[in-house]
């Protein structure tokens, strides 16, 4: 079996794929206001938000609700594609993981804005999960900036 792995999901996001990115690229420190109990902090530790090169610490609940960290860097953004790419350097996440890199990118099809997330890992030995519930983390967060947007709007 192979270490390396990809895991990709999209969903609507009814409230502008602009909104969603803008969030993401410059307000991360705000996800723990739409995304409670999932996310918790958000500090910048390098750079400026929004610019490629800064680097964050997520204080963050994941699965078992145990609190836990992850530096990130956001190694590349495609304002035509509206995409971003965070590599995670260090954290929890990392005691299974050689690489975790996370891509959100909006895409419109037939009017409708869609939310893709893409998961590119290497596990540091077989017997390591893939991250499904990183997945469905995700998903639930895009769902949590969501209903944040339309109530706020």
């Amino acid at each position: 079996m192979g270490l390396t792995g990809k895991l990709i999901a999209q969903l609507e996001f009814e409230a502008g794929g602009d909104a969603f990115h803008e969030f993401f690229r410059h307000k991360p420190h705000q996800l723990s206001d739409a995304c409670v109990g999932k996310v918790h902090s958000c500090d910048l530790v390098e750079g400026e938000f929004g610019k490629v090169g800064c680097v964050v610490i997520f204080g963050y609940a994941h699965d078992d609700g145990k609190e836990q960290s992850a530096k990130m860097v956001l190694d590349a953004i495609d304002e035509e594609k509206q995409a971003l790419v965070v590599k995670v350097l260090e954290g929890d996440v990392m005691e299974f993981y050689k690489t975790f890199t996370i891509t959100a990118q909006v895409e419109t099809k037939d009017d409708i804005d869609h939310v893709t997330w893409t998961l590119e890992y290497e596990m540091l030995h077989e017997d390591v999960p893939h991250p499904i519930s990183w997945l469905a983390y995700y998903i639930d967060i895009t769902v949590d900036v969501e209903t944040h947007h339309l109530k706020k709007y």
